[in-house]
């Protein structure tokens, strides 16, 4: 079931007011909120509910064993055992295949032809996700920082529908202690989030799903039929076409859980005006570079034994994240780039003195994220070469009419602006009255409309992951 669909807006016309109606009775408005969250999954494909459920029991299960354990070391390792069980299963759906097709060519290099079974899995839609809440709820456990919930929080927690598929990633301790506090419909910031809903939409499915169509898929389908300049602009259509349907989902997503009385946090923070890959990946999503920090950057050691082991570690994180995204060369090499660059960047920051100027940085990172995000959105590796040997391809700049020329500028260009006119514009559209929220909605939905081509809305990039 993605946003921006009719059955969609049906399923959250019935599931708002409902939960509304229901908040004076804890116990039916939490389960209500879970079937509404599994009926929801379950359009995925219904078979998944067993998946998210027996995760949910499973991890429930270990959480009471961690937090009854009394041993420090044994708590520890029922903390290791349960998130390698996680871990595990997200393996068997997700990289399976990958290393297996990998483990039999190395085989067949040397002269080995043993080849493992290659079982066709299918790929639950948010399973990484679902893995990290998780390994969220065990770790903090484990840590002392949260104590078991009841069973209907937790399956609450792991289920509720707005960052179920695709985040953000929110951790079970800044989840779970709302359920345990009386909800007011008055203090609902309703002027906030329907302009999340409304700048959401827009994003994904004017600006994001716009520029897939007319510069992104057609020129990394057949990189050879393009020129260097149609090339330049692919790649940083991509790169604003990736921004705007993934945070375009965050924001619709935060949106949606601010209107039913609970909180999600932030997930982008304006990532074109950074002046480091470093800082980009500080506003880009954010709660899943803050996860990979806590959960493994820091338990590797971070660079608590010296800077050389802390750009090591900083490298295996970000090859990690790559991973993360999925089974494929293409997401490894791009963990590794910026891994890399990130370590470039403090390398240079402890030995020399001399910075670029600021305007000179920000280039620098437009420059490496156009180039870089390349075998993220390819679909393999002779792909991505041939696209970056494309840019020295001569040709008439054919993709470069002013729709998607300005939407690409208008993304880039609106990041770099003054935080106060923004906070201005925003808090302007948010203390509007209710109709007038209303109707901004209403128009909204139907520019929208006006944009979606027949075969329907495309589902948001990061469903995949």
């Amino acid at each position: 079931m993605v946003f921006p669909t009719i059955t969609f807006a049906v399923f959250f016309a019935v599931v708002l007011p409902v939960s509304w109606a229901l908040v004076r009775t804890p116990g039916a408005w939490k389960w209500f909120l879970v079937v509404a969250s599994y009926v929801f999954y379950a359009a995925a494909d219904w078979k998944f509910l067993f998946l998210l459920g027996g995760v949910t029991l499973g991890n429930h299960l270990f959480a009471h064993l961690i937090h009854r354990a009394d041993d420090e070391e044994r708590r520890k390792w029922l903390v290791r055992i349960v998130v390698t069980l996680d871990l595990l299963l997200l393996g068997v759906f997700k990289y399976y295949g990958f290393f297996v097709e990998q483990a039999d060519a190395a085989l067949d290099d040397v002269g080995l032809g043993a080849p493992f079974p290659v079982l066709s899995i299918a790929l639950p839609v948010g399973i990484s996700f679902i893995t990290f809440h998780a390994i969220s709820y065990v770790v903090d456990v484990g840590r002392r920082q949260l104590q078991p919930p009841p069973i209907v929080d937790l399956a609450l927690y792991m289920s509720f529908f707005p960052h179920l598929v695709a985040g953000p990633i929110v951790r079970a301790s800044e989840f779970l202690p709302q359920l345990r506090r009386p909800l007011d419909p008055k203090r609902v910031a309703v002027g906030t989030g329907v302009l999340l809903i409304v700048v959401g939409l827009v994003k994904k499915v004017v600006i994001a799903d716009t520029l897939a169509r007319e510069v992104v898929d057609p020129v990394f389908a057949v990189p050879e039929a393009y020129s260097s300049a149609d090339t330049l602009l692919a790649f940083y259509g991509y790169a604003v076409q990736i921004y705007c349907d993934f945070s375009g989902y965050t924001d619709i997503a935060i949106g949606i859980a601010m209107l039913m009385g609970l909180t999600f946090p932030k997930n982008f923070d304006r990532p074109f005006a950074s002046q480091s890959i470093g800082e980009f990946w500080r506003r880009w999503h954010m709660t899943l570079s803050r996860f990979v920090r806590d959960y493994i950057y820091i338990p590797l050691g971070g660079a608590r034994k010296g800077p050389a082991r802390g750009l090591i570690n900083n490298f295996i994180t970000m090859v990690l994240v790559g991973l993360w995204h999925g089974a494929a060369w293409g997401f490894i090499v791009f963990g590794a780039m910026h891994g890399f660059v990130m370590g470039a960047e403090r390398v240079w920051t402890q030995k020399f003195r001399w910075r670029p100027p600021t305007w000179g940085k920000h280039v620098l990172v437009l420059l490496f994220l156009g180039f870089s995000l390349v075998p993220f959105r390819a679909p393999d590796m002779n792909d991505v070469f041939v696209l970056w040997g494309q840019l020295f391809a001569e040709g008439p700049a054919t993709l470069w009419s002013p729709v998607p020329v300005l939407m690409i500028v208008a993304v880039i260009g609106s990041h770099l602006l003054p935080l106060r006119a923004v906070f201005r514009v925003r808090k302007w559209v948010a203390d509007l009255p209710v109709p007038a929220l209303s109707a901004g909605l209403a128009a909204t939905v139907v520019v929208v409309a006006a944009t979606i081509p027949s075969q329907g809305v495309p589902p948001f990039i990061y469903f995949q992951f």
